[in-house]
C-alpha cells in the first residue's frame, strides 16, 4: 500500500487539499447540509461529519506509533458510523468548523510527530500493516475525494496532479492485492502503462484523471477507452 515520506513536501501537499476544501465550504448553508452527496445513504453532512471525526481517528493511529500502544482508529464499524451520524445533523456553520478545527489539529499533529515515530507499525482500520507514513495517504485521499463527493462543484480532474498521482498510486496499489479483479491493462492518454492486472483482458486507457474517478467509483469509465465493448467489471474498492 501506498506511503509517503514525512517531508514538508508531504505536509504542504496535505495542508493544501484541506484548504482547498474549506474554500469549498465557504459558501455552505444549512440547506445544503441535509442535500444527497455523491455516495449513496449520505448527505453532505454526513460527509462533513466523517472528515472531521477522522481526523482525531488517525491522530489515535500517530499516538500508537509514538507511544507503541496499541490505540485503535476506531473500535469497530458500529461506533465508526455512531459518530458519523451524531455529527451529520449540525447546521452547516458547526460542520464547517469541526474540520476546519480537526484538520488544523491533524496537520500539527503530524508535523511534530518524531522522527523514530514515522518508522513504527500501526493498523489502520482498513487493516494493513504499514507505517505512519500511510497515513499520510490515508488523509489526503480522504480529503481530496471526500471534497469530491460533496458535489459542490470540486471534481476529480480538479486534484492538483501531485494529490493526485499519490491517490491513484494508493487505488492501484489496492487493486493489485484485490480478489476478483478481471484481467486488463492500465494505460494513460499517452500510452504509458500505468497498470496490469492478470495476463490478457482488454486495454483501457485515458487521462489520470478519469482513471483515478473510474477507479474510485466516482465515475461510471467516463472519457476513458477500451479495446473490449464494455469496461471491466471492477470489485468495490474500500
Amino acid at each position: 500500500m501506498k506511503e509517503i515520506p514525512p517531508t514538508p513536501e508531504s505536509f504542504r501537499e496535505l495542508a493544501a487539499a484541506a484548504d482547498r476544501l474549506l474554500t469549498g465550504l465557504a459558501d455552505l448553508t444549512d440547506a445544503d447540509v441535509p442535500a444527497p452527496s455523491a455516495l449513496t445513504g449520505w448527505t453532505r453532512g454526513h460527509v462533513l461529519s466523517h472528515l472531521a471525526r477522522q481526523a482525531p481517528a488517525l491522530e489515535r493511529l500517530l499516538t500508537w506509533a509514538r507511544t507503541g500502544v496499541e490505540t485503535l482508529q476506531y473500535p469497530d464499524r458500529a461506533t465508526r458510523d455512531a459518530e458519523i451520524e451524531a455529527g451529520a445533523h449540525r447546521p452547516a456553520a458547526e460542520l464547517v468548523a469541526d474540520v476546519r478545527e480537526t484538520a488544523a489539529h491533524f496537520q500539527r499533529s503530524v508535523e511534530e510527530l518524531p522522527e523514530p515515530a514515522w518508522q513504527a507499525t500501526v493498523r489502520p482500520f482498513t487493516g494493513e500493516l504499514c507505517t505512519p507514513q500511510r497515513v499520510l495517504v490515508i488523509r489526503l485521499r480522504e480529503l481530496e475525494l471526500h471534497h469530491v463527493d460533496l458535489d459542490l462543484g470540486y471534481r476529480v480532474a480538479d486534484i492538483p496532479a501531485g494529490a493526485r498521482n499519490v491517490i491513484l498510486a494508493d487505488v492501484l496499489g489496492y487493486y493489485a492485492q484485490a480478489a476478483d479483479v478481471p484481467p486488463f491493462t492500465l494505460r494513460d492518454d499517452g500510452g504509458a502503462e500505468l497498470a496490469r492486472y492478470g495476463t490478457g483482458g482488454p486495454v483501457v486507457s485515458g487521462s489520470p484523471a478519469d482513471a483515478l474517478a473510474w477507479l474510485s467509483g466516482r465515475s461510471t469509465g467516463t472519457g476513458l477507452h477500451t479495446t473490449t465493448a464494455t469496461l471491466p467489471v471492477l470489485p468495490r474498492w474500500l
